[in-house]
């Protein structure tokens, strides 16, 4: 009689227990360090583009904060060197990370028409080297959606493709937040053809576009996927639509062991503090 055939996943949980069960060194460090890491948004907190949401987020027991890039002359404009260094600074004192920086500002200035868009897009990439930082989250929302537009679309694959060399040799990863399904995203990333264009993929978003977030993550894997928001439309992390375990397992298949970014995820009659203290914790029982 052949043997029933063992799956690549409990293969590794098997091998992996055998280890912790033999080493307790091993055992201590991955107790130790959590593969994942879990942050926010700044905007989601009360804190957009402000230095506040470093210590805040500490607060709340976050380890790191997606932070903003916003237009020329704020006061937190992270084009100044000593705005950076207030950041870095922050950083130490709080013993909280920059995740990865994010352009909300496109909903607003879109992407796809605005020029001065595509300028502070160029900008921020050579800023993130400055700071550390891999990831940039593009967002397509309100007056930057390109969701059923091509010629929008097709304009953002061409200034994708001039920016794509600067991102590359930055080391930088440009991550496209839309309304898109998994094969749209996949049109623009072949268009441009760079590795440094990928999905920042939004759960909720997708779950609203009424895509099977479980079954596109699988899809894009991890080489098309920089980053997650862990997110949630008037509900607590793990009392909306999105099943976290199902996610978690998606998440496994790809190997994917990185940032998680909570965002949105507020309870009803529950102030956003205590609606992150949950989150974070949720994610950590799911994640650990």
């Amino acid at each position: 009689m052949t043997p029933p055939l063992i799956t690549r996943r409990h293969s590794i949980k098997v091998a992996a227990a055998a280890a912790l069960a033999t080493s307790p060194l091993l055992r201590a460090a991955l107790e130790s360090k959590p593969a994942f890491k879990i942050g926010a948004c700044d905007w989601s907190i009360g804190k957009g583009q402000d230095l506040a949401a470093l210590e805040l987020g500490k607060k709340i027991g976050l380890d790191g904060i997606q932070v903003s890039f916003g237009e020329p002359g704020h006061r937190y404009d992270l084009r100044k060197e000593d705005v950076r260094k207030e950041y870095a600074a922050a950083e130490q004192k709080h013993g909280i990370a920059v995740s990865s920086l994010a352009m909300a500002i496109l909903n607003g200035i879109p992407y796809s028409s605005d020029p001065r868009a595509e300028q502070w897009v160029r900008e921020c990439v050579a800023v993130m080297p400055k700071m550390k930082q891999k990831i940039l989250l593009l967002a397509f929302f309100g007056k930057g959606d390109i969701k059923g537009k091509p010629e929008l679309t097709k304009e953002v694959i061409r200034r994708l493709k001039k920016v794509a060399p600067e991102a590359e040799k930055a080391g930088v990863t440009l991550g496209l937040e839309t309304w898109l399904s998994a094969e749209e995203h996949m049109h623009i990333i072949d268009s441009v053809g760079s590795p440094a264009v990928q999905v920042y993929y939004d759960t909720a978003n997708s779950n609203k576009m009424g895509y099977d977030i479980y079954k596109e993550i699988r899809q894009l894997g991890r080489k098309n996927i920089c980053q997650f928001h862990c997110k949630e439309n008037g509900f607590l992390l793990g009392n909306g639509r999105i099943d976290f375990h199902k996610f978690k397992e998606a998440v496994d298949d790809i190997s994917y062991q990185d940032w998680l970014i909570i965002e949105s995820a507020t309870g009803k009659g529950v102030s956003t503090f205590d609606s992150y203290v949950h989150n974070q914790k949720f994610l950590r029982t799911v994640f650990r």
